[in-house]
């Protein structure tokens, strides 16, 4: 079993930043791929990115890429996801997920981001 815990949500506004925590805690965290996906009201759930073991970084959809950055410490057993130029249509709740093979297998609670114009 794998417990994730995110946190560092909140409330910004457009063109502001925040950073993700996402904390991992049970098995062996340096294993697993660690994703960021986030759901708006009324919207799909969407892919944000995810990060391997090694620190390779997985591509970023269109709506986040060059502005969202993940990175992760082994060492911590944390991942982090920064959000630069914030946009009103990036307020969501955000989740950070773990998997081993093609399916992500665990999920953490999820952390409310908002973005005021």
């Amino acid at each position: 079993q794998v417990q994730l815990v995110e946190s560092g949500g909140g409330l910004v506004q457009a063109g502001g930043s925040l950073r993700l925590s996402c904390a991992a805690s049970g098995r062996t965290f340096g294993t697993y791929v660690m994703g960021w996906f986030r759901q708006a009201p009324g919207k799909e759930r969407e892919f944000v990115g995810a990060i391997t073991w090694s620190g390779s970084t997985i591509t970023y959809p269109d709506s986040v890429k060059g502005r969202f950055t993940i990175s992760r410490d082994n060492a911590k057993n944390t991942v982090y996801l920064q959000m630069n130029s914030l946009k009103r249509e990036d307020t969501a709740v955000y989740t950070c997920a773990a998997r081993e093979g093609t399916s992500y297998q665990y999920w953490g609670q999820g952390t409310q981001v908002t973005v005021s114009s």
